[in-house]
């Protein structure tokens, strides 16, 4: 039997610090006491007696004043003049340093930096490390939450009862009851203005139909799992003949995480990592296309012509780097990205903007994927191709339509919609960076989402409608531009695939298609289930579904480009 290590319960209150008040031993408390009294010794400070600092801070500051009920957790790296309110949290491996005042209530996230003071630019006949250091410093009012990966730089003012999102790069003063997100940060609405309800056509009991589907569709997951195991690997939809292929193991995986928080019964997690690691390439990092059944992983595997930007390698980027995410693993090998600017370049022009736009944005969803998969992987301290790639979309980008590519008598918007949605989810979304012209994009996803073409018959497909709501989403992040026409589209949408759950099998990609793809699926219940909560986020009441997407349509960014720096 292995005795429990004393050590692990500091560790713990260190990295939840929360629990202090509550479950701190006397022992805890005394150890807590002889941390703030060499806090003392060493500079001017006031602390109430129930606050914590984890023994892992690196706190060295000239003052120091933290109210009742405050902490400082694990790893934090905090210097200069701090004033903390009561009931105020400096989260795990955050960087507060400089003159900083912040009041009481006050949440800060994870990873987030304050830095209240900057280097001088003036003296051009000396280096910047001899430069000297301006300070302004920085004031948080009452009542505000700082999401994780924030940046706040010198001067700011955050109003009381703000929020600031996640990854979001604070550079100028934030009014009282605002809610900021972006890089640089923006405004998008006022806390004290009334949220969106649904009251529409559709009813007002489409939040009671989602909650009740999510529990529905808790309940079935397990069986509509086993449905597509043959035996030896997943498959897509069941009694169909298929190539082996990984996609359905990645699309079991997200869905079992996303609904369960687990991996798919009868599956252990070092199993699944070890099936979807056996098909990367070591050389190029790409995963080959393959069987991951027992007698498939025994067969050696083609890795020649594998490609980021374009061929079956290029979707496993994704499907198989958030499945291993999800499983707490990540890619054994890096993805190889070493083409010159002037290369690369030429590869972007060259992909079919003119008649398959959705091809090319795929391809770059993929590249920008896999750079941030680098990056949250393997701490690539590089950004690769991406610098050259965000300048290539900023020069290329049609300020009219918010587009990249054109539309064609054929298809109308369609190419060009769907490419915006994989381009951008795999740049502008994966960095936390703001969309160039947001509102003239929600113009022409709304002109698109009237193309009856589109939206009825086989046309109604979780590609068609994932592709309108999840730029709607994003570009919501910045704008309420179209917002009244975008919430009917979304609230239709909504109301039409909720009935289309079949029990025990999950969601076709096609529900009213005359081919396979009406046949329920992994593929369709996953990009359905993820539609579902972009929907309701859209809408404004997300949290009835009870779960949130952590893979490939995660709502976070998975890397904030400011932390490139």
């Amino acid at each position: 039997m292995i005795s429990p290590d004393p050590d692990d319960a500091v560790r713990r209150l260190d990295f939840l610090p929360w629990e202090y008040t509550r479950r701190g031993t006397a022992a805890d408390r005394e150890r807590q006491a002889e941390r703030h009294r060499q806090l003392a010794a060493s500079g001017k400070v006031d602390l109430a007696a129930d606050v914590y600092v984890a023994e892992t801070a690196a706190v060295f500051c000239d003052g120091l004043r933290m109210g009742e009920r405050s902490y400082i957790a694990a790893h934090a790296y905090v210097t200069g003049e701090i004033s903390l309110g009561s009931d105020s949290t400096i989260n795990p491996f955050s960087v507060v340093r400089g003159r900083i005042t912040i009041g009481d209530g006050v949440r800060i996230g994870a990873h987030t930096s304050m830095l209240a003071f900057n280097h001088g630019t003036e003296v051009t006949e000396e280096p910047m490390f001899r430069q000297p250091h301006t300070s302004r410093g920085i004031t948080v009012g009452d009542d505000v939450w700082i999401g994780s990966n924030a940046l706040v730089l010198d001067g700011v003012t955050i109003g009381a009862h703000s929020i600031v999102g996640a990854g979001a790069v604070v550079t100028k003063d934030v009014a009282e009851w605002s809610v900021v997100a972006g890089n640089p940060a923006r405004k998008l609405r006022d806390r004290r203005a009334p949220r969106p309800t649904v009251d529409s056509v559709q009813g007002r009991d489409l939040q009671e139909r989602a909650a009740a589907f999510a529990s529905k569709a808790r309940e079935q997951v397990d069986a509509l799992l086993r449905r597509s195991w043959d035996g030896e690997r997943f498959v897509d939809r069941p009694g169909l003949e298929q190539e082996p292929a990984i996609r359905p193991w990645c699309d079991a995986i997200e869905i079992a995480d996303l609904l369960l928080r687990r991996a798919p019964e009868g599956h252990t997690r070092d199993d699944l990592v070890r099936r979807l690691r056996a098909r990367q390439d070591p050389r190029t990092g790409l995963v080959a296309p393959g069987d991951l059944s027992d007698r498939g992983l025994e067969q050696p595997f083609d890795a020649s012509g594998l490609s980021v930007l374009e061929g079956p390698a290029s979707y496993h980027v994704l499907c198989a780097g958030y499945a291993l995410q999800v499983l707490g693993s990540c890619f054994e090998h890096p993805i190889l990205l070493d083409l010159p600017p002037a290369e690369l370049e030429r590869r972007l022009d060259g992909l079919p903007w003119a008649r398959n736009a959705w091809s090319a944005g795929s391809g770059i969803d993929a590249l920008g994927t896999a750079v941030a998969r680098n990056l949250n992987d393997h701490r690539d301290t590089g950004s690769g191709p991406l610098f050259t790639l965000m300048g290539w979309l900023t020069a290329r980008v049609d300020p009219a339509s918010g587009m990249w590519g054109q539309p064609d008598p054929d298809q109308g918007w369609l190419q060009v919609v769907n490419g915006f949605y994989r381009l951008t989810r795999g740049t502008y979304a994966q960095f936390g960076l703001p969309l160039p012209y947001p509102e003239a994009a929600v113009r022409t996803l709304l002109a698109h989402a009237e193309d009856r073409r589109v939206f009825s018959g086989g046309g109604f497909n979780a590609c068609n409608v994932l592709d309108v709501i999840h730029p709607l989403w994003l570009a919501g992040k910045q704008t309420d531009f179209g917002r009244p026409e975008g919430r009917r589209w979304a609230e239709a949408q909504l109301a039409e695939i909720l009935g289309r759950w079949v029990d025990g099998a999950g969601f076709a990609f096609a529900p009213d298609g005359d081919d396979d793809r009406a046949i329920p699926g992994l593929q369709g219940t996953e990009m359905w289930l993820a539609i579902i909560w972009l929907l309701t986020d859209y809408l404004g009441f997300s949290d009835v579904l009870a779960y949130r997407p952590r893979g490939v349509h995660r709502p976070e960014p998975l890397v904030a480009l400011p932390g490139l720096s």
